[in-house]
């Protein structure tokens, strides 16, 4: 029974089969969280220069072409130089980039331009640097580990979210924005040694130039692999329809109460439900079938989006005897709304493990730096496209019918498109087919 109870937990053995592993995980890890700390500290610097939201909200969409780009090129390159030395060379720019945000800061040289040239220049490596890490992976752990080490990413990005934008908070507040970027610079130097101290990775296979016959190679790879296509097209209808983050802010000063600090603990409850994912993902990276895996982990995330629907149509309907618009939050509902979030963000991180874990074993090592790259364009892509459509939904109906329809549509779709799929369904990690 005692051993039951350990296999719910985290597996760790991943550390313990890769030092190399290990290291850049922890490397890995500090960087991100270094790298929340600037991502919201620019944000709030351009606010303080601009007193704009509007210019706050053109960070991310200036910085988005350029992103997927770098994210595509950096995945040629991981499919034809040496991964490590790639990893190393993207790395440095996002250093060289965010040091240069901390020299401007500590002379008062700053500008709303600076600023958004410097975020578009760090946004675009961490892009090369995430498709050659993932690519590298597979190569430092076996086969069956895979799901444990994509558990482990979860962890990671529940301690970026949770604690990054919280801590560049505390920061900028207390000791400026100076400092803020300089912190990003010391604990970036962790990923340097996470990777300095890898072995020279070369891809596997044959090995093609980067550019655009490279490109067409990814993609005419993509067309035959059912599998992989598939769980990008899932991700994608669940990041369309199930992605409220861009109404928070008026669903807290509206809906719950509560206003900036309700829009922050309802950001968070995502990243907590991935967290807790991630700590009892045992017998989740033991399961064989992923794309089973995967459609159930999309409905669970489908029906907690529809069900967070339903607790916003609640406040609306009992507004009339509650006040609805007083600061204060309303404390019942916003528990109901942290728990149904954190259920969703706990069911991503589960079709990210899978999904994660089939993308590393499934696709061929000589092209999985591309495959890799056409994902960020996937995740870089699903949640802006997302906001663009609770956002507009709302503005011409009302706060929970986005939600609520979007659930239903993630159910409805999902379900579909795995019927006519069941090649998916019956996919099993000891036999990867892509």
């Amino acid at each position: 029974m005692a051993r039951l109870s350990r296999d719910q937990f985290l597996d760790l053995r991943p550390f313990r089969a890769s030092p190399a592993f290990a290291r850049l995980w922890i490397g890995s890890t500090l960087a991100g969280l270094g790298g929340q700390l600037t991502i919201v500290a620019v944000m709030l610097h351009v606010y303080d220069l601009t007193q704009s939201t509007f210019a706050v909200s053109m960070i991310a969409v200036v910085g988005l072409v350029p992103m997927v780009a770098a994210g595509l090129y950096g995945g040629m390159l991981a499919d034809a130089f040496d991964r490590r030395l790639v990893a190393l060379l993207a790395a440095s720019i996002t250093f060289a980039s965010t040091a240069l945000l901390a020299i401007l800061a500590w002379t008062q040289l700053e500008s709303v331009w600076s600023l958004y040239a410097l975020s578009i220049v760090n946004s675009a490596a961490n892009s090369v640097v995430l498709a050659t890490r993932s690519a590298i992976v597979p190569r430092l752990l076996p086969r069956q580990l895979l799901p444990a080490a994509a558990a482990l990413q979860g962890i990671t990005v529940g301690i970026m979210v949770m604690a990054g934008p919280a801590l560049a908070g505390i920061l900028v507040a207390t000791v400026g924005y100076a400092w803020t970027y300089s912190a990003d610079v010391v604990l970036m130097t962790s990923l340097f040694l996470g990777l300095w101290t890898l072995p020279r990775i070369v891809p596997e296979g044959e090995i093609v130039r980067p550019g655009l016959e490279s490109l067409r190679d990814g993609v005419a790879f993509l067309r035959r692999a059912a599998n992989i296509r598939l769980q990008y097209i899932l991700d994608i209808t669940a990041m369309t329809f199930g992605q409220p983050l861009a109404l928070f802010p008026a669903i807290g000063a509206v809906l719950l109460g509560g206003g900036a600090i309700t829009t922050g603990v309802l950001t968070a409850a995502f990243a907590a439900g991935a967290f807790v994912s991630s700590l009892l993902s045992g017998r989740i990276g033991r399961y064989r079938r992923h794309g089973l895996g995967i459609e159930r982990a999309i409905l669970v995330y489908g029906v907690a989006i529809g069900a967070f629907g339903i607790v916003l149509l609640i406040a609306a309907l009992t507004s009339g005897t509650t006040g609805g618009a007083e600061l204060a939050p309303r404390v019942g509902l916003l528990i109901a709304a942290v728990l149904v979030l954190a259920v969703a963000g706990g069911a991503d991180n589960v079709s990210a493990i899978y999904r994660s874990t089939m993308m590393q074993s499934a696709v061929p090592d000589a092209i999985r730096g591309r495959l890799q790259g056409i994902f960020i364009v996937v995740v870089a892509g699903g949640p802006r496209v997302g906001a663009l459509y609770a956002g507009t939904l709302a503005t011409f109906t009302t706060l929970w019918f986005p939600p609520l329809l979007g659930g239903l549509l993630i159910l409805a779709i999902v379900t579909t498109l795995v019927r006519v799929s069941p090649g998916f369904r019956a996919y099993d990690a000891d036999n990867p087919v892509p």
